[in-house]
């Protein structure tokens, strides 16, 4: 097949760009992009391997395996299959809250902006935004919270305290761990259930050098995404103890999200999942490596920030014609990308990929280049 075209059924065929090389280096997203025929030929390797088991409506099977595996990644009693991130967000402060009316989370985060106001509209949760466009809230912001929610005039106690970490809206920016340990610790103190927003948590933890685990020890429970970087095509893990955990599987079925045959997305995040946090950390170091460097040549900045993950600020002089450069960097195996909506080149995202060429390489691709131009 080739990798300009994707033929959808015998007389029908469309167009799209060609995949990038297997040895390209790509600065953009958590994971390595994953092509129809690389899915395909890695359910097949897998089957040939260790074999794959159906599941019932996403119950056992090799979903049972996925789940078992990261339980005890995530250091939890038990987890869950989800079919998606936005569910796990929802049934987590669904269950957190119970009968309690109201979840805090922050203005930045996915579930307040991308989920179609779900907890409200379905659980009838009221979700309070703090930190106005800002990565994360303080412990002041939150008692301040609880104190007016438990002390009103109308009292309406406080459920649930979601943290996304990284946070994607503020490129990447994580919550540092002793606020986060702050945070949870009031919550505990208040009967309040706590949930991590640990779509990226591997980003999160490669760069700080904090443990998974010792994120996750802070959480009642935590979501991690199975399709950014595992290379399952869709799905994500909700782990907790088996108290929150055990029966959620009835809600998952209620919300339309007990998927018949899940297993697929299982088997390619098992396989995923082995050796990437090693992987990763090593990118990150290297990508920190490599910024270093880039820095010395004229024309290019790469910062980071002081509680940052994987995505580093870019910027170029102003005389450089950028469209033309990543158009160059391209043709020769290195892939930068304009942000979405803007079309400027704002930011560089270190995933394994750039594992497939050495610094030095890459350094002297991005010299050769910006002299040219």
């Amino acid at each position: 097949m080739s990798n300009q075209s994707l033929t959808v059924c015998s007389n029908q065929t469309v167009n799209r760009p060609p995949d990038p090389p297997n040895d390209a280096v790509i600065f953009r997203g958590d994971g390595e992009p994953i092509s129809p025929q690389l899915l395909s030929y890695r359910l097949a390797s897998i089957l040939d391997s260790v074999g794959i088991t159906p599941d019932n409506y996403s119950k056992g099977g090799t979903i049972s395996e996925l789940e078992s595996r990261f339980a005890d990644i995530l250091g939890k009693e038990t987890s869950m299959f989800m079919p998606t991130g936005t569910l796990a967000n929802h049934l987590a402060i669904r269950t957190l809250c119970g009968d309690k009316p109201r979840a805090i989370v922050q203005e930045q985060s996915h579930l307040y902006n991308d989920t179609g106001d779900c907890t409200t509209r379905l659980s009838g949760i009221n979700l309070v935004p703090l930190a106005k466009d800002r990565p994360c809230f303080t412990v002041d912001d939150v008692k301040s919270i609880i104190h007016k929610s438990e002390d009103g005039r109308v009292s309406n106690r406080v459920g649930a305290l979601l943290i996304e970490s990284p946070v994607r809206r503020q490129m990447g920016q994580v919550m540092s761990f002793d606020d986060m340990n702050e945070v949870t610790s009031l919550c505990r103190e208040h009967s309040i259930g706590t949930h991590l927003d640990g779509a990226r948590l591997y980003m999160m933890s490669a760069a700080s050098g904090i443990a998974i685990k010792k994120y996750c020890a802070l959480f009642d429970t935590v979501y991690v995404s199975l399709y950014k970087y595992f290379g399952a095509p869709f799905g994500a893990i909700l782990a907790g103890p088996h108290t929150i955990i055990d029966n959620m599987f009835h809600d998952r079925r209620m919300f339309g999200g007990g998927l018949a045959g899940a297993y697929p997305a299982a088997a390619l995040a098992l396989h995923g999942v082995e050796g990437f946090e090693q992987r990763f950390t090593q990118s990150i170091k290297k990508g920190r490596d490599l910024f270093t460097n880039l820095n010395l040549i004229s024309g290019i900045e790469i910062k980071e920030f002081e509680l940052g993950s994987n995505i580093f600020p870019l910027s170029f002089d102003s005389k450089i014609d950028i469209a033309k450069m990543a158009f160059e960097l391209q043709e020769r195996g290195i892939y930068i990308y304009p942000e979405e909506g803007s079309g400027r080149y704002r930011q560089l995202t270190v995933n394994t990929t750039i594992l497939r060429q050495t610094n030095e390489h890459i350094l002297r691709t991005f010299d050769e280049t910006l002299r040219t131009l």
